[in-house]
Parts: C-alpha cells; structure tokens; sequence
C-alpha cells in the first residue's frame, strides 16, 4: 500500500494484471491486522477485473500462515479450480505479466520466470534451476551454497488448472509451508514446469531502504 508516485506498489502491478484479458479477477491475500486497508483500498479502485480481498485471520508472525498455506487458504476458500497466475506484490516491475502468461500458454505447464544473476552470494540467497535446451526446469534448490546454474528465480509462478491437485496437497505432502520458492521447488519435483527468463528487470522492495531508493529512482514514471 505503499505509494511511489501517484500509485502504490500493489496498484503498479495490478494496472498491469488487469489489462490481461486472460484474467479474470484479482484475489489479494493479507492478514487480519491489515484486511480493512486492503478492503478500503479495492473499495475505491477502478479497474477491468474485480478484486477478491482474503483474510488469512492471523494477526501476528508468530501465527502467520506462510505463503503457501496463505495460498491453499485462498483456494479452499474460494473454490477455485482454474489457471493462476502467483505473484509477490513487493516488486517494481520493467515488463508485462503478459509475456509471462503467452509463454505458460505456449508451452501448456505450469511456468516460473527465473532471470540470470551473476553474483554467487545472491543465488545463494534464493531459488536457483538447472533447465534444458527446452527451459524445462529439471531441478531446483531453494538458497544453494554451491549453485548449479545462474538461473535464479523471483517469486513469479503459473499454476496451471490440471496442477492444482498438486498445489492442494504439497504441504500435507512435505512442503515447506513459509517461502513461495518451497512450492515452486515441491511443483518441479512432481510435473512438467518451463522457465521463462524475464525480458526485462524489477526492484524489489524489501525493506524501508529500498522503498526510499525506490521513490527516488522510479517515483514519476516508475521505468528505469
């Protein structure tokens, strides 16, 4: 809810997300402390799709869900049985979703989005793969000490309808429950996932020193 600029993090990308004709509403995860915001905030936005606020019910870290369990909640909730598209919102985004979506659609799996990153500290500080000459992921680790490749993975996933009984029972399953990589690592594992690298760069947002940063360098036009 953050704004940079006229917009906060979370409109940015759903501006994006709205313009895909291939989706159909936007569902918006949170906790219990913070719902009535997000509820006020979809109140007042217009956009194509309509937004489905989810209160996860917990109030503190302590009781946190985690991601994934935030994500089975969701799709208990609401019955859903159809294509995902699973974003983190604390991103700045310098492409379209759209690509994204035409890639999963393409290749007809489940996808994630990985992007080559050059400093071994970093891939050890995230999800890295190992893909073929097809960007079929064939393996995954979640913040390896010795990285097999420099393919490191955001937090960008489609989950594709015929995987969603996979998704449903990861976590009774051995998933971990917390980071959204844990699922992407469990779904590479059990079904076919391909691997889109990102056409263009984002800014992640994960603290108040890169909020600032943020502000000041995208705060107009949010482009590099």
């Amino acid at each position: 809810m953050l704004k940079i600029g006229d917009n906060t993090i979370l409109g940015r990308m759903i501006d994006d997300i709205d313009r895909i004709a291939d989706i159909d509403e936007h569902i918006i995860i949170t906790n219990h402390k913070f719902a009535d915001i997000f509820n006020d905030w979809a109140k007042e936005r217009k956009g194509n799709k309509p937004i489905t606020i989810i209160d996860d019910g917990t109030e503190t870290n302590d009781t946190r869900l985690g991601a994934v369990c935030d994500l089975l909640f969701a799709m208990d909730k609401l019955n859903i049985d159809d294509d995902m598209l699973v974003v983190a919102a604390d991103n700045l985004l310098f492409f379209s979703f759209q690509e994204f979506v035409d890639y999963a659609k393409d290749k007809g799996t489940s996808c994630i989005m990985c992007h080559e990153q050059p400093e071994i500290e970093k891939l050890q500080r995230t999800g890295v793969i190992v893909v073929n000459d097809n960007m079929k992921v064939v393996n995954m680790e979640e913040k390896p000490q010795q990285p097999k490749s420099h393919w490191a993975v955001p937090p960008f996933y489609i989950y594709m309808r015929k995987d969603l009984d996979l998704v449903r029972h990861s976590v009774e399953n051995g998933c971990g429950k917390d980071a959204p990589g844990n699922l992407a690592h469990y779904m590479v594992e059990h079904t076919d996932i391909h691997a889109w690298p990102m056409s263009a760069g984002r800014f992640d947002i994960g603290s108040l020193d890169t909020y600032h940063e943020a502000c000041e360098r995208f705060g107009t036009t949010g482009k590099q």
